[in-house]
């Protein structure tokens, strides 16, 4: 491993990039609690690391884009993976935003946020592989627009990225919640994202078929317990 350099630091893990053989790599850490007991932490942390790198593998075997497993050391609680080069689904819809923004300015045009169809055409393709992961019974656990890279900056070369919070369920409510996460963090990352999120479930309800009823009808309820603690507090 040669020219290792921290690029993030999260509550669970450090990622490092480096050279591993030659490739441009991936390290993802996970590091230990102090508070657990090192057993304990121990176990947790190998148990993890299993799911991430069998539920990332699972993925890329059902059809999704995902970084290239080349390694995981479990005694050191370390997965390396390839280093994918591009942007962030949230880097590309903010730039795209800044620059509708700056058109709508232009030519004083009322459509303040209709969204471009390549824009659109992306959001519906989120949808169609989270479908693939659903149809596969893999919650991805924490899907955001960061957890989303575009190869080369591509919107058509869509990877699924950190697999960290993912694991194995066939429950409806599982898959629902995991679509209700996506949203939440969408509205409160991209303003005036309600379109691109409908686009979203429209791509997710084509790849499904008529498995996605239950599920979009749970999302529902979902969405409903949700405004409720809200207005709540």
């Amino acid at each position: 491993m040669e020219n290792k350099q921290l690029i993030k630091q999260g509550a669970e893990a450090r990622v490092y990039s480096c050279k591993f053989l030659g490739r441009d790599t991936i390290v993802k850490e996970r590091f230990s609690k102090k508070y657990r007991h090192p057993t304990l932490d121990q176990r947790i942390n190998q148990k993890r690391l299993a799911q991430e790198s069998k539920n990332m593998v699972k993925a890329r075997q059902l059809g999704i884009d995902t970084p290239t497993l080349y390694h995981v050391d479990s005694s050191s609680g370390e997965i390396y993976m390839e280093h994918v080069h591009g942007i962030t689904v949230k880097q590309f819809l903010m730039e795209q935003s800044k620059n509708r923004t700056s058109c709508t300015a232009e030519d004083n045009s009322s459509e303040e946020h209709t969204h471009s169809s390549t824009v659109l055409d992306l959001a519906e393709k989120v949808g169609e592989n989270i479908a693939v992961l659903h149809s596969g019974n893999i919650i991805h656990g924490d899907l955001t627009t960061s957890n989303m890279l575009l190869r080369h900056a591509e919107s058509t070369r869509l990877v699924m990225i950190d697999f960290g919070l993912s694991y194995v369920s066939t429950m409806v409510e599982d898959k629902a919640v995991d679509l209700y996460v996506l949203e939440r963090a969408m509205l409160s990352t991209h303003p005036h994202s309600e379109p691109l999120f409908e686009r979203l479930l429209l791509g997710y309800g084509k790849k499904m078929g008529k498995n996605a009823t239950p599920i979009l009808a749970k999302l529902e309820q979902v969405q409903q317990r949700g405004r409720k603690r809200s207005m709540i507090g």
